[in-house]
């Protein structure tokens, strides 16, 4: 046992070829996933009589009500699954509009196709973005006395071999994505490209933070870090994009759909938040596992305060302590994620540009303790994050994600000269 700890401690046990394997097999088991849906469909329902790309079905009918005239009724949640039971059969399950209404150029865009060539050409267009912010994390932070030498490191090889490539095409949460419709692509490149150019181009980075509103949850701790480090370039920007879309949004759809909007948000949070309605262990965040495990709404939201808490403490204390950019980039992605009550396992996507900055802070100055471990299981964590939850009611995505914050604080503390004592077993290792 004693050996197995120091192994997982070490990180040794991650090898290139270890990874490379795993990676492959999670890619193929994932593409015959993707295929599985496809053959037994029938063409526009699953086995299961769900909508191919199943929460998708709800953007492109929220879209239909766009191009009636009518887009404020996507808000409604009887009137939104009577028109996807209109598009997709009479067995389909609900899938609610939980978006800001900006969200609908989108939507109304993707309307004016048919619904398969629309699932495609989102998925289409915004996996390459994710691709290439990944690519993006890994290059720029190539150091540069590594380029010229001889005998290249291992982070050269990482970029050079295009592992990267293999381990961000196979990340699970990519099939979770694909299977689900989802934004997860355009979340995670909106958030990797804004804190990779926050310093060289402060005012695009916030025209990105701005874009990244379409999903609110995620944006609660970004103003603060940006207000604490005096990036007021970045916060204008970042305002502005989001007036200017709220305001072609009242022009293009009406002031009607405002109240629409916040009118739907009451079901959102007792529903689907605080009832459940679409399942616990779907929901990774800190005030779900208070639920799953019996904990009243009150005892909930109190723990979820906290959490939020002492993450704006922690994420403050990080971006203005003298560790490096990438920690600071992987860090506020952790507490984001932390800090909403609200976020699903495709929402764990946003995670890859997290595991990319942190990834290539220890490829070019060294692992300490336990990181490539932590690394390895959070790239791996959503394969099981449901399927764990549903069977055992025990929740693995929260609580890893406060051991890897934990872990990140305690590397950022070491570069700034202040180790964290409950930590300070930690050694570098390559």
């Amino acid at each position: 046992m004693r050996g197995l700890l120091l192994t997982l401690q070490s990180g040794d046990w991650l090898t290139r070829e270890r990874v490379r394997l795993w990676a492959l097999a999670v890619l193929l088991a994932s593409a015959g996933g993707i295929a599985f849906l496809w053959i037994t469909s029938n063409g526009l329902d699953d086995f299961q009589a769900k909508p191919l790309g199943t929460d998708f079905s709800n953007i492109y009918a929220g879209g239909t009500y766009v191009l009636d005239g009518k887009p404020e009724l996507a808000f409604d949640p009887a009137l939104q699954h009577a028109r996807e039971k209109e598009i997709f059969g009479a067995h389909t399950p609900f899938y609610g509009w939980c978006y800001p209404p900006f969200l609908l150029f989108v939507a109304a865009a993707l309307a004016l196709m048919p619904y398969l060539t629309a699932l495609f050409v989102w998925q289409a267009t915004t996996f390459p973005l994710y691709l290439l912010a990944i690519w993006a994390i890994f290059s720029s932070s190539l150091p540069n006395q590594h380029r010229g030498d001889s005998k290249p490191s291992l982070f050269d090889e990482l970029v050079r071999s295009r592992m990267w490539l293999l381990l961000a095409v196979s990340f699970p949460a990519v099939f979770v994505n694909l299977a689900h419709g989802h934004n997860g692509f355009l979340t995670a490149a909106l958030m990797g490209f804004a804190l990779l150019w926050l310093d060289r181009r402060p005012i695009v980075a916030g025209i990105l933070f701005g874009l990244l509103a379409y999903k609110p949850q995620f944006g609660l701790l970004i103003p603060l870090v940006l207000i604490a480090t005096d990036r007021w370039k970045t916060f204008a920007a970042a305002a502005a994009t989001v007036g200017m879309l709220a305001l072609a949004a009242t022009l293009a759809f009406g002031p009607q759909v405002w109240p629409a909007f916040f009118a739907s948000t009451a079901f959102t949070r007792e529903v689907v938040l605080e009832a459940g309605g679409t399942g616990w262990y779907k929901i990774q965040t800190v005030f779900s596992w208070v639920r799953m495990w019996g904990g009243p709404i009150p005892l909930a939201y109190t723990v979820q305060i906290l959490v939020t808490l002492v993450c704006a403490l922690a994420v403050t204390w990080l971006w203005r302590s003298r560790s490096s950019a990438r920690l600071k980039a992987a860090g506020l992605i952790f507490a984001s994620l932390l800090s909403t009550p609200y976020s699903l396992d495709y929402d764990l996507l946003v995670l890859a540009p997290a595991i990319a900055f942190w990834a290539a802070d220890g490829l070019s100055r060294g692992f300490q303790s336990w990181e490539k471990t932590t690394l390895a299981a959070l790239w791996m964590v959503p394969l099981i994050a449901r399927t764990f939850a549903e069977a055992t009611s025990i929740p693995l995505a929260a609580p890893l994600l406060l051991v890897a914050f934990a872990l990140l604080l305690h590397r950022a503390a070491c570069q700034s000269g202040a180790p964290l004592l409950w930590l300070s077993a930690g050694r570098t290792v390559r």
